[in-house]
């Protein structure tokens, strides 16, 4: 099984329906040994999600808690026309920003064109660092399209183990598209990143139902930009030019 020492998909009780804290989700990195976390609340469309004023003020967190890096992010919600649910000033004043398409948050996105261009016009947001699911059933995309965008706008694009989590009632994407997306990962060689998309303590890091990628012929890990804390690092660095850096060894 692969071992990553970042994991940059996770919710606490603020995202409405994810069940631990902060402290616990950082406890919960510890005992799993992993190194940093992305704390990615949902946006405030999605139903019980925080209000903006919740990620205004995630500079009080410290940077360290457990000895495990906090990333302070959020996972918003991608709207019509590619708009995000969150102003602009406040995403570019984040650690680390996730985006994906969810029911119930508003959008009117009614078919793989329509989603595909939108998740597109996301990627075009200088803002924003990652993809969330982008293999999703119920929002089929143009993989290749996106895979191409995501090339050219050095955005990573997830492989989400929650998706395939058999506490969840059904599963909500296929293999073979998981499998697809690795592929042209490959073939293009795009940034991806294996989160556990965790919204329970004892879920960070856990994303052993991916173990059918980790074995397939279309793994390199070279990709896996989550492998190692500093990969991460190097890349924030890089796509935020230089702030990042400064932030988190002043």
């Amino acid at each position: 099984m692969m071992k990553i020492e970042a994991d940059l998909h996770t919710h606490t009780v603020h995202s409405g329906h994810a069940y631990s804290t902060l402290d616990e989700m950082a406890r919960g990195a510890f005992l799993r040994g992993i190194r940093m976390i992305a704390v990615t609340d949902h946006g405030p469309k999605m139903p019980g999600g925080p209000h903006e004023y919740y990620f205004g003020n995630l500079d009080v967190i410290p940077e360290e808690i457990y000895g495990v890096r906090i990333l302070k992010g959020v996972e918003a919600n991608i709207l019509d026309d590619g708009r995000l649910d969150l102003p602009q000033e406040l995403l570019e004043k984040l650690d680390f920003v996730t985006a994906g398409i969810h029911s119930q948050t508003g959008h009117s996105l009614n078919s793989s064109e329509e989603y595909t261009d939108a998740v597109i016009k996301a990627v075009q947001n200088p803002a924003v660092d990652m993809i969330t699911h982008p293999v999703q059933k119920n929002y089929p995309l143009d993989l290749e399209a996106l895979i191409k965008a995501a090339k050219k706008y050095n955005t990573i694009l997830e492989l989400n183990a929650g998706s395939y989590n058999k506490r969840k009632t059904f599963e909500r994407a296929r293999k073979e598209n998981s499998l697809k997306l690795l592929k042209l990962a490959g073939r293009y060689r795009v940034n991806l990143a294996v989160n556990s998309d965790a919204h329970f303590h004892d879920e960070v890091g856990e994303i052993s139902s991916l173990d059918f990628l980790f074995s397939s012929d279309y793994m390199d890990e070279k990709l896996i930009i989550n492998k190692n804390t500093e990969r991460v690092i190097n890349f924030l660095s890089r796509k935020k030019q230089g702030l990042f850096t400064r932030k988190i060894t002043g």
